[in-house]
């Protein structure tokens, strides 16, 4: 209410106004009492001048147009006055500020109007607030810079604040056109139903741009900022909303904004809505299985220094920068990947299949695809790329990768032999299962397969244990583990962390994959290797832009060389043995997914399998140079539930039919063969 205090302050203008009035003309008046209000102003707050942004942001799809969800504290959009209806333009003009394009900010006629009527009756019966002021309120009241007593005190009605706001309103007025500040002001008044802005409010009740408004709709819209919550159509009460409707459509008549059969016209117009409710954040975009892959995005965001300098200034950043961001999300393949994961598995199984897939050379990643819904009624635990909760699941032989890796970067050629025993006795000290008189003492799985002299090519192609351990043995266990952290490999558990950290010299058990880690870890180290030794941080977004349209370089690869060329074409030429293809030097023999080969046909693949101990989980990932893929069995809840050696075939072909399908309509490109020099020429280069 306007209290007695202000009536008081306004008299001093309303008497300046009277005085002014008797000796110029009406016009020259009301320029007088503008300048009285305006008299006191000091600066204007930059707020005003540029409004902080507080506007949706949009997650799309890798082409540009697939939404998958937006993120908002407040549902807003900003669009430019010529993409908003003329209908609605001057219904709100009409409707709350029949004068706007006359006066300055402050409409000296509606303000002795006000007073006379409020002062007769006792009450407030009439505003005098014009769109400038009810502008400069509602930046005031919304600004996220403001304490929440600020916000409060911008709407208080005290003489003060009502002053304060008609200073602010013509100071305003001498800066910016009057069609900046009606642009201004339907981009930030509520229309109620939670949505801010005309273009929000198009979509929220009638799912429709703000320049295809109908004038029955535009005018349904204007009358709604008065009382948009208990007016609204949505929530409020319909029967008050058509009577504001059809306030505003007199009012639009009246001043000639359209003619009296056009009012009438629309009058008659039944209320039809059409409403759309704009999701908001990963749980809606879970119908389409994208809700892992948007809670990856989230957990990037929230790690980019270029969205703010806290993670708070970064969520705020999300939730009300107006960013458009284009992900690296590709639908067919998303698809693809999530009905290849319930293959294994279903949605109501116990034990889950995630699997994700990487873009070599830029780290961008295509799926993340796990059996589970995303959401309340599922689960929120990111299965898939890891944190919070998630440490992440056993590997087991996909880490022989690493071993192969550190002896090839410290001159040991591929064909590298050994006489690889059925089990043995390690330099690395144990206790308990699995060692011999205080060592570790590992065996290899099918010893009549994988006994006997092996180089990296059939070491790998077979994944003979004895061999890899050998193996590790002459470069150093800690080189192993300083090259899984190298590609990428993070440790998320605590206990992996202080090995790696302490006395990963003594951490024999690396090479056999005992460290937790995840597909999207898994897939990307392996993308390094496919990408020829440039490790590219996973990246999930194609491009940023700004609510100015202007590009954010936080989108763009962050890649450096970790390897040679040479030792990642020769850890690849290995590779192929387990898929089932040929070395470049004719040395495969044998592997533990020959199916890989014919799935993809004539495509160049190479990958690894890993069983972890005593099966409790079974690994694949596979990668051509254009994309690499690892998905791994497990119950991501209960470790000692293990999934049993059946499963593994099936992890198997269903990577490899994902990695199929997309590569489809590329073409097929080959590996680079490595040099012969680090392939040995086919000479044994150490001692049995």
């Amino acid at each position: 209410m306007w209290s007695k205090a202000l009536k008081l302050l306004m008299c001093g203008v309303l008497a300046g106004l009277a005085l002014a009035a008797a000796a110029f003309p009406a016009n020259a008046a009301l320029g007088l009492g503008i300048k009285a209000v305006s008299d006191t102003f000091v600066e204007l707050p930059s707020d005003l001048k540029t409004p902080p942004p507080a506007q949706r942001t949009y997650l799309y799809a890798n082409d540009g147009k697939t939404l998958i969800t937006s993120f908002y504290d407040v549902n807003r959009v900003d669009v430019p006055l010529d993409q908003i209806a003329p209908a609605l333009q001057k219904g709100i003009v009409a409707a709350e500020d029949a004068r706007f394009f006359e006066h300055g900010g402050v409409d000296v006629r509606s303000v002795v109007r006000a007073f006379v009527a409020n002062g007769r009756g006792g009450s407030v019966e009439q505003g005098a607030s014009t769109l400038t002021m009810q502008y400069v309120r509602n930046v005031l009241k919304t600004d996220p810079d403001l304490t929440e007593q600020q916000r409060e005190a911008a709407t208080a009605e005290t003489a003060g604040r009502k002053l304060q706001e008609m200073r602010y309103a013509v100071a305003l007025e001498k800066q910016l056109s009057k069609e900046e500040i009606l642009n201004r002001y339907l981009n930030i008044a509520y229309f109620g139903a939670g949505a801010y802005g005309a273009a929000a409010a198009s979509e929220r009740y009638f799912s429709k741009s703000p320049a295809d408004l109908t004038l029955a709709e535009a005018a349904l819209l204007a009358g709604l900022v008065q009382s948009p919550d208990s007016d609204s159509p949505i929530g409020g009460d319909k029967n008050r909303a058509l009577e504001r409707r059809s306030y505003v459509l007199d009012q639009m008549a009246k001043t000639g904004a359209i003619t009296t059969a056009e009012a009438d016209a629309a009058k008659k117009e039944p209320l039809t809505l059409h409403p759309k409710e704009q999701p908001n954040g990963c749980t809606a975009s879970a119908q389409n299985q994208w809700g892992f892959f948007c809670d990856y995005v989230k957990q990037w965001w929230m790690q980019q220094a270029a969205f703010g300098a806290t993670e708070a200034d970064r969520e705020q950043a999300l939730l009300r920068g107006g960013y458009s961001i284009v992900t690296s999300l590709d639908p067919d393949i998303q698809k693809t990947a999530q009905r290849q994961t319930l293959t294994v598995y279903g949605y109501g199984n116990k034990r889950a299949v995630p699997m994700a897939m990487v873009e070599p050379g830029t780290g961008r990643v295509l799926a993340m695809a796990v059996n589970r819904h995303y959401g309340l009624n599922g689960t929120m635990n990111q299965l898939i790329a890891g944190g919070g909760d998630i440490n992440g699941y056993q590997a087991g032989s996909s880490f022989k990768m690493f071993t192969m890796l550190a002896a090839l970067e410290a001159g040991m050629p591929l064909d590298t032999a050994f006489d690889a025993p059925a089990r043995i006795v390690s330099q690395y000290p144990g206790s308990g299962p699995g060692t011999c008189n205080g060592y570790w003492c590992p065996a290899n799985a099918t010893p009549s397969w994988m006994d006997g002299r092996r180089t990296m090519w059939d070491g790998f192609g077979r994944s003979v244990n004895t061999y890899f351990v050998w193996l590790e043995q002459q470069v150093g266990a800690d080189k192993a583990v300083e090259m899984a952290q190298r590609l990428g490999i993070t440790f998320r558990a605590e206990s992996d962390a202080s090995f790696a950290a302490k006395n990963p010299e003594d951490w024999g058990s690396f090479t056999l994959g005992v460290a937790a880690t995840t597909p999207l870890d898994l897939a990307n180290a392996y993308a390094t290797v496919a990408a020829e030794g440039m490790y590219c941080e996973p990246l999930p977004v194609v491009s940023i832009t700004d609510s100015n349209g202007a590009k954010v370089a936080a989108a763009d690869p962050r890649c450096k060389r970790v390897i040679s060329e040479d030792v990642a074409r020769a850890a690849t030429d290995a590779a192929r043995c387990p898929v089932g293809q040929q070395s470049a030097f004719g040395r495969c023999n044998g592997g533990t997914a020959d199916q890989v080969g014919q799935i993809l046909g004539n495509r160049s693949v190479a990958g690894k399998t890993g069983s972890s101990e005593d099966n409790s989980t079974e690994t694949f990932v596979g990668f051509t140079p254009q994309v690499a893929a690892a998905a791994i069995a497990v119950n991501p809840d209960d470790p000692q539930d293990h999934v049993g050696s059946a499963v593994q075939a099936e992890v198997i072909v269903a990577v490899a039919r994902t990695m199929a399908a997309a590569l489809k309509g590329q073409p097929a490109e080959a590996f680079t063969p490595p040099s012969e020099q680090i392939a040995g020429e086919g000479r044994s280069r150490l001692p049995q």
